[in-house]
């Protein structure tokens, strides 16, 4: 894990291109619509063909979303594929006996995907790509999310899928149900590296199942919290093509970075590189919180390792100074190169996951990070300002160029930020596989992370 870490955060070549196979897992028997109880979460998180509304670096999806629906859910209990490009069920296993109330998401992944394109620099993507969609379904109306579940048991839960990540709590119902939908089915599934070549692919798979083994034996859940956003945010919530520039007002930014906080409380720490005339890092300073309110705490039986309470919905932060200087032209060279990010307005960054970290933080800090960018993304679209997530970092030892010891605090994932259209300075979306900002090759043709983007 080490090495592969080192690895896909050095500016090492990653090699040409790998066939990507198939774009969705196989699907088996006739497909079904999606139950009323679902039809809007679906819609508003997963659906769509390369365009939909959570990111994927290089549009390339290796997300795939088995669903766990048990009594009441409109369709006879079992676990269900969903086909993203149809907005359609494919029945994929049986419930137990009896079957538990309620609906869960299981996310698996399918790493070839990304790992065609962006060889050992991929399955961090993957990672931040698994964190993204639960961002997505949280926001479309789940109730809670898990993202240190124990791998073998979600794989089993969702009938032997090889690599899953994270779950997420659809309709109410209880978090035990999960052992129940695991219990006397096989999880240790071939090795999803048995059958494919050496390389970068190899490696790739064998770093994911050793992430998913990292999981407890019982998950942190944690209900969804922060904002709602209107179905229109959710549906036009796009990356836009790099170029866009402009600092957003200090509110923008406040509710963005909170955004991002409140989401993700307990994963990597949080700032703001902004350009403007005053450049420089930004941090949050919490107001007074809030008494939370009773939606605000996690389900029973859904205690996290922070506490169990979550911060409560509307919280706003103050932002004040870290550091001073113009730190987007590091930025930019720190994301493969990319030389637009250094005329952005701002950058939100997610920072944390020392080298040589415990395989749980490496999983834990990389979903969170993506699942706290989703979030922040909603915000800046509500908010009218254009966005693009970066998920590929070289050489972005954070902590060290700020004068802390080396190693400790590497960015993990950002947001790129403009000025909003009241302003005259957005962009519009891109529809189609974007290319990367000016400074283009190998290195940089293969870097971002965005909807259709990046």
């Amino acid at each position: 894990m080490t090495e592969a870490l080192a690895l896909a955060r050095s500016p090492a070549d990653p090699g040409p291109d790998l066939p990507a196979g198939p774009a969705a897992v196989p699907l088996r028997g006739d497909a079904l619509p999606v139950p009323a109880c679902l039809d809007r979460t679906l819609r508003l998180s997963l659906a769509g063909d390369r365009l939909r509304p959570a990111p994927s670096a290089g549009a390339l999806h290796p997300v795939d979303t088995y669903l766990l629906l048990g009594t009441g859910c409109g369709l006879p209990p079992g676990v269900y594929a969903y086909d993203p490009a149809r907005h359609r069920l494919h029945r994929h296993g049986p419930a137990p006996e009896p079957a538990p109330a309620g609906a869960f998401a299981v996310l698996g992944v399918t790493a070839r995907r990304t790992v065609s394109h962006y060889g050992h620099r991929a399955w961090p993507l993957v990672l931040l790509d698994a964190g993204h969609a639960a961002a997505a379904l949280a926001l479309a109306g789940a109730h809670t999310v898990c993202l240190d579940e124990d791998g073998g048991l979600l794989s089993a839960a969702a009938g032997g899928v090889p690599v899953a990540l994270a779950a997420v709590q659809l309709l109410p119902g209880d978090h035990g149900a999960l052992a129940r939908w695991a219990a006397g089915r096989d999880s240790s599934v071939s090795p999803p590296w048995a059958q494919e070549p050496p390389g970068c692919l190899r490696t790739a798979l064998r770093v994911l199942a050793e992430l998913t083994d990292s999981g407890g034996a019982q998950g942190s859940w944690r209900a969804v919290v922060g904002q709602e956003p209107d179905d229109s945010v959710l549906l036009t919530r796009r990356s836009a093509s790099p170029g866009f520039h402009g600092l957003p007002s200090d509110a923008v930014l406040a509710r963005i970075l909170a955004a991002a906080e409140t989401a993700s409380p307990a994963g990597p720490r949080w700032c703001l590189a902004v350009g403007g005339p005053r450049p420089g890092l930004l941090t949050s300073r919490p107001s007074a919180p809030s008494a939370p309110s009773a939606r605000d705490r996690v389900a029973p039986g859904g205690a996290t390792a922070h506490g169990d309470l979550v911060p409560p919905r509307g919280r706003t932060v103050t932002l004040h100074r870290l550091a001073s200087g113009d730190v987007l032209p590091a930025l930019a060279h720190w994301g493969a190169r990319q030389g637009w990010i250094a005329r952005a307005g701002a950058v939100l960054l997610a920072y944390g996951c020392p080298a040589g970290a415990p395989v749980a933080r490496v999983r834990h800090d990389h979903l969170a990070a993506g699942y706290g960018i989703g979030h922040a993304q909603a915000a800046a679209t509500a908010a009218g300002v254009p966005s693009r997530p970066v998920g590929s970092w070289q050489g972005a030892d954070l902590g060290a160029a700020l004068g802390g010891p080396a190693g400790q605090d590497w960015v993990v994932h950002g947001l790129a930020l403009g000025r909003s259209p009241v302003d005259g300075r957005a962009t519009q979306p891109t529809a189609g596989r974007a290319t990367a900002g000016p400074s283009t090759g190998r290195a940089t043709g293969r870097t971002n992370q965005g909807d259709e983007p990046s």
